[in-house]
């Protein structure tokens, strides 16, 4: 296909070439209608048409040069709207796990687009992105604000790539601040504590309890933990799957987080303890699609999503796989209430027949979930003096420095050797040390020969040596007794 050359702007109101007889451009059909001149020949960009010849000129200079640079954007493709980008464009194009998926939809869908999602994106400046952050942070906590907003960012990051902005306004105003999550430390149970959750919880979910404390483990993985993946004679446990639910509900199994398999050591007062579960409780099989619970749709997905098979460890009275949310509203929150961690904050009212049924309902924080055994887990091994490499291998953590910030406050002593050595440096009645080469340092180790001086140091006496220099260049001491 042949490419247009670009001339200057062409007048659409008169025609091209002058009349023979007047000398003059005739009037085209078009006079008076529209904008009278059109720039075109820039490959991959649709005519422009200005309503003066300036304008015309300037935007074509601007345009030829950006596209020699690479790095022209036609204004008119930052015409679309936020939320159509996202739909049309941005959002059919990912390919996330379903654990992903989402979190990220419902960020998107009931966030982003319902404040920011009537603007066009060549609109998106500054003032816009400001009053985002503020209606957001009315919405949400800032740690969930954090993450809408790497959301958005991504999303105006797709459009530059796309030719649709020139550039990130996000990351080119540097009057907009994104919301920033309020640093919290983690929280561990003490050992009293985790004993009466645990007690009250059912016989067979107490094993719960020992995993994600005996191994740090998360709620997924300890649900989507196998008879098989305990390794009793070598003394671990190894750690290949976690159980996951779609945001239609639907389970499957997938990799651990961060796609982290690891071996957690296997103490042995925990494998007594999963010796007696697995008599008490045999484990069930349970078949489940792997990575995405969606049908497949050609050989590929056939062979990525395979179902599996696997002896759960646990599983609920009637043999099934644990819903996380089901056990955490009728198990682990009713299980805080009785050990005194929460209290209830309203009532369920249903009725079942002719009866009607009241059940409480608990608000439990979310420092107190299930996720409060693995920081415990963290904190014992630290306050051991355990190394924070390998308590990042067994945790899966992507580097130790994860580790660290999340739990460096659990450290034995931290802060306590630094706090000594500038105790030392600030401490009264230091003896003063001059630099061996001072004359002071030479008159000082003469003085100390003197006998007066001997008896003063014998007695142990305290002494104000004073030293000035003479006018020849020499020194006089004063010795002084305190």
């Amino acid at each position: 296909m042949p490419v247009r050359k670009t001339r200057g702007p062409s007048d659409r109101w008169l025609k091209k070439r002058a009349d023979k007889q007047t000398g003059k451009r005739e009037r085209t059909a078009r006079y008076g209608k529209g904008q009278r001149y059109r720039v075109r020949g820039i490959p991959g960009v649709l005519d422009r048409s200005f309503d003066t010849s300036e304008d015309a000129k300037q935007w074509l200079a601007t345009a030829k040069t950006d596209t020699k640079r690479g790095e022209f954007v036609d204004p008119r493709d930052g015409e679309i709207s936020l939320t159509e980008y996202i739909v049309d464009h941005w959002w059919p194009s990912r390919t996330d796990e379903p654990s992903t998926e989402g979190p990220m939809r419902s960020c998107i869908w009931n966030h982003i687009i319902p404040i920011l999602g009537d603007f066009p994106l060549r609109e998106i400046d500054a003032s816009a992105l400001r009053s985002f952050a503020a209606a957001l942070l009315g919405r949400v906590e800032s740690s969930t604000a954090e993450v809408i907003w790497g959301h958005l960012s991504s999303i105006l990051n797709s459009a530059v790539d796309d030719k649709r902005l020139l550039r990130n306004p996000i990351k080119v105003h540097r009057s907009v601040k994104a919301p920033r999550r309020t640093e919290k430390k983690a929280k561990a149970w003490t050992r009293s504590v985790v004993a009466a959750v645990r007690l009250h919880l059912q016989d067979r979910y107490r094993f719960a309890v020992d995993l994600g404390l005996g191994l740090g483990l998360r709620q997924g993985e300890a649900f989507g933990l196998a008879e098989e993946d305990f390794d009793f004679e070598a003394g671990v446990v190894h750690i290949r799957r976690q159980l996951r639910w779609d945001i239609k509900g639907r389970p499957y199994f997938c990799l651990p987080k961060g796609g982290k398999m690891r071996v957690v050591p296997l103490s042995p007062n925990l494998t007594a303890r999963a010796r007696d579960h697995f008599r008490r409780f045999p484990s069930t099989p349970c078949t489940l699609p792997w990575r995405n619970p969606e049908p497949p749709t050609n050989a590929l997905e056939a062979r990525q999503r395979k179902p599996i098979t696997v002896q759960l460890a646990l599983t609920t009275s009637h043999g099934n796989r644990i819903y996380y949310r089901t056990w955490n509203d009728r198990s682990w929150k009713l299980a805080l209430a009785a050990a005194g961690l929460i209290k209830a904050v309203g009532e369920k009212v249903r009725r079942d027949g002719g009866r009607i049924r009241r059940t409480p309902v608990y608000a439990a924080p979310r420092e107190d979930m299930f996720h409060v055994l693995r920081h415990t887990y963290a904190s014992v091994q630290l306050e051991a003096g355990e190394s924070v490499v390998s308590l990042s291998t067994w945790l899966g953590h992507s580097s130790p420095k994860i580790t660290l910030d999340h739990y460096a406050h659990f450290m034995p002593g931290a802060g306590q050797r630094g706090q000594a050595a500038m105790d030392a440096w600030l401490e009264q009645d230091q003896p003063r040390i001059l630099p061996g080469n001072s004359p002071a340092a030479e008159w000082i180790k003469k003085m100390t020969l003197n006998p007066q001086v001997k008896g003063l140091i014998a007695s142990g006496a305290s002494m104000n040596v004073k030293y000035k220099e003479t006018a020849r260049g020499g020194l006089a001491v004063n010795i002084i007794e305190c």
